[in-house]
């Protein structure tokens, strides 16, 4: 079967890509866009007309078309600067951008010892550093498991092969404190918020889990240990009664791996637990429930008492749909591709 062309074929592209095109044209390839005025001017465009195209004044294309007729093509190059050279050499930006690509904590000082010195002052550095760095927080990133994706396709493995009817549950754990968490937020402008602190911090561990096909939540607040974990799973148990086979995929965490737990499982074996990739934690969609709660509690004062209460208040005034909306299970490596939301049990 013979594919036939498109008629007619526009360029698309994201705005960064067109702004570097223009760089570009501006920059390394400047002598080609001068080639370009010319041969436009010889189809016969006029000057107005090639500055409008390509974004330059009219009087510069002409200069240009003026130059190709006196000189030819060597005309088009660029003639010797007058004034002295840059200090600090041609290469230099090329030197400041490969190690600025190295992660570091690179100030002025720092780049002017690891470029040997160079003989220009502070503030021209600065100048040249700005040319190809800006000063940016660094993100932090969580060490990768080597054998991520063995793990993700024995987990999805081991869902397909699930009998109907299983429910699969994403459980974690997650530490709210007492000294109230600080987030940017509109405010007005002769203003800025204070948020009292309490003095002195207490800390509960909120252990959640959520049924990623009909949004069912369960939750209790405690402490990080196999003993609350295991009072958890007596609540997931609960949710589903009937349910032929009930998993849990949680991280690997300690907790997880306890005797107790183990003993747990094979007093209930209806119950199966799975385990997600190790330093993974942006695979699990809980994570996205608890950004939700931190952001929920953010920038408020309350007793003890009351940061409690607006743990339970978050939790209170969602539905299993609003759930599912904010984790987003389906973006999940977890589970298969074949992983369907159940709207109707959810609304």
């Amino acid at each position: 079967m013979v594919s036939m062309r498109p008629p007619v074929v526009f360029a698309n592209a994201p705005d960064a890509s067109i702004e570097q095109l223009q760089a570009a044209l501006r920059g390394r390839w400047r002598q080609a866009t001068r080639a370009m005025m010319v041969l436009l001017s010889l189809h016969g465009l006029p000057a107005a007309q090639i500055a409008d195209l390509l974004a330059y004044d009219p009087g510069t294309v002409r200069r240009w078309i003026g130059r190709f007729n006196r000189l030819g093509v060597a005309g088009l190059a660029d003639r010797p600067r007058p004034g002295r050279p840059r200090r600090g050499g041609r290469r230099l930006v090329h030197r400041i951008a490969a190690l600025l690509a190295r992660p570091g904590p690179w100030t002025i000082p720092r780049l002017w010892r690891y470029l040997n010195r160079p003989a220009l002052s502070r503030r021209t550095l600065y100048r040249r550093v700005r040319l190809v760095g800006v000063w940016r927080r660094p993100k932090l990133i969580a060490k990768g498991d080597p054998d991520r994706w063995r793990t993700l396709l024995d987990l999805t493995a081991r869902l397909r092969a699930l009998p109907r009817g299983a429910m699969v549950w994403a459980a974690d754990e997650t530490h709210v404190h007492w000294l109230p968490y600080v987030r940017a937020s509109w405010t007005l402008r002769t203003h800025r918020p204070q948020v009292a602190t309490p003095g002195k911090n207490r800390q509960v561990t909120v252990l959640g889990a959520l049924e990623m096909t009909t949004g069912r939540w369960v939750y209790r607040l405690g402490h990080r240990r196999a003993a609350d974990f295991l009072l958890l799973l007596d609540l997931v148990l609960a949710a589903f009664p009937a349910a032929p086979a009930v998993v849990v995929i949680c991280d690997n965490d300690s907790i997880h791996h306890a005797k107790a737990v183990t003993a747990y499982l094979a007093e209930h074996p209806r119950l199966e637990l799975l385990y997600g990739a190790r330093y993974s934690p942006h695979d699990n969609p809980v994570e996205r429930v608890w950004a939700g709660l931190k952001a929920f509690i953010a920038n408020t004062a309350l007793t003890w008492p009351g940061r409690l209460r607006q743990i339970h208040a978050f939790f209170r005034a969602r539905s299993p749909d609003q759930l599912l909306t904010a984790a987003i299970p389906e973006v999940s490596p977890w589970l298969p591709a074949g992983y369907k939301r159940d709207y109707w049990n959810a609304a």
